[in-house]
């Protein structure tokens, strides 16, 4: 008993990664197989087609003024966050199969720890969502009142609380001293840290899931109400095409990501290995899935994204049509900055004319302004 006891409480901090994948009967292949290459090949696709999707809805919201509004922030942020998902899984696609045995423990915990901070991101971003997305459809407004900086410190405090969850296993909540309490999918986690984060993102989508709910029955039971105190019928729609659409990123979210969280849940418990390492792959293209969701559900749903999509990429591929190309609210807000400016210029011209010339003041006046702004002589 006093063996085991030592041995338990032994630390292999100078142990390769493959002594874990042995000790916990995970197997570790040395020789790269056709069904290793597949996975890498397809993997790095969807990788490469994660980030660039993502990079055009970042864009798109940073260069629209129509998303400048709390929510719209916020789905920047999820974008965010499926970005550094594509990233994360790019890093995982570099270091998988024969090449995992080269990795150092540090990069081992750093290949796990980005694929978590990128979900934890994500989870957090959406629970934001639907919180603010419940404050204003139960006070019968289209946008938060939140201010820019209030946005600005959740999105910095969302992505501290992302990265220490993704380095816990780092920085000290593992088994490297217990190899007994290892987990099997993540041999080098404990699995009280995989039942932690496991039960945790199950409670946040089950939260997420009530209060979207709740919000659909509210709109159902007061769709009146809400037309007398939105009388806008175009913000009235967007209000509830947002719902709507943030219900089908949760939707995606949860159908991607509760496989995934239930094996792992179920290898927490200690379930019997070979079940669950038989779904891990299928769950994680699945997770993997989710970050390409996203994008094409932005595109479909909202007519201001899917124009500011096609207007990026014809800036890109036509650049000599631009302004033809332009989505007619951008060109209005250009529009809208030009005529003010000329009319700015005017007035100055014409005060510093009327100081300078005391006996014209009469003969120049404001409506002469006015006919130069519309392209009348003055």
């Amino acid at each position: 008993m006093g063996d085991s006891d030592k041995h338990t409480m032994e630390c292999y901090y100078n142990h390769s990664v493959e002594f874990f994948y042995n000790a916990s009967g995970k197997m570790i292949s040395h020789v790269w197989r056709t069904q290793d290459c597949v996975v890498v090949g397809l993997g790095l696709t969807v990788c490469v087609i994660i980030i660039l999707t993502n990079i055009l809805v970042i864009a798109s919201i940073a260069i629209n003024r129509c998303f400048h509004y709390p929510i719209y922030y916020l789905l920047g942020n999820l974008a965010a966050a499926d970005l550094f998902a594509g990233i994360s899984y790019m890093y995982l696609m570099f270091h998988t199969g024969p090449w995992t045995i080269r990795l150092t423990q540090q990069q081992w915990f750093i290949r796990q720890g980005l694929v978590e901070t990128s979900l934890t991101a994500s989870v957090l971003n959406l629970l934001a969502m639907a919180v603010e997305r419940h404050q204003t459809i139960f006070t019968m407004q289209l946008h938060s009142n939140m201010t820019n900086r209030r946005v600005g410190l959740l999105i910095v405090g969302i992505w501290a609380v992302s990265f220490v969850m993704g380095l816990g296993p780092m920085m000290g909540w593992h088994c490297l001293c217990n190899l007994g309490k290892c987990s099997k999918m993540a041999p080098m986690f404990s699995r009280s840290y995989l039942v932690f984060w496991a039960v945790l993102n199950l409670l946040s989508f089950s939260v997420m899931v009530a209060m979207y709910t709740r919000i659909f029955v509210y709109v159902q039971r007061n769709s009146q109400r809400m037309a007398q105190h939105i009388t806008c019928t175009q913000h009235r729609d967007t209000a509830i095409n947002l719902v709507k659409t943030l219900s089908i990123i949760l939707g995606a979210f949860v159908i991607c990501w509760t496989p995934g969280l239930v094996v792992l849940l179920l290898d927490g418990l200690d379930c019997d290995a070979h079940y669950v390492l038989s779904f891990e792959k299928y769950c994680l293209v699945l997770a993997e899935c989710n970050s390409l969701v996203n994008p094409i559900n932005y595109f479909f749903q909202d007519k201001d994204m899917r124009s500011t999509f096609k207007w990026i990429l014809c800036c890109h591929f036509r650049k000599h049509s631009d302004h033809q190309r332009e989505p007619l609210h951008l060109k209005v807000i250009s529009l809208r900055r030009e005529m003010y400016l000329k009319l700015k210029e005017h007035l100055s011209s014409w005060r510093r004319r009327r100081v300078a010339l005391p006996s014209q003041s009469r003969v120049e006046t404001p409506a002469a302004v006015s006919q130069a702004v519309d392209g009348s002589p003055a």
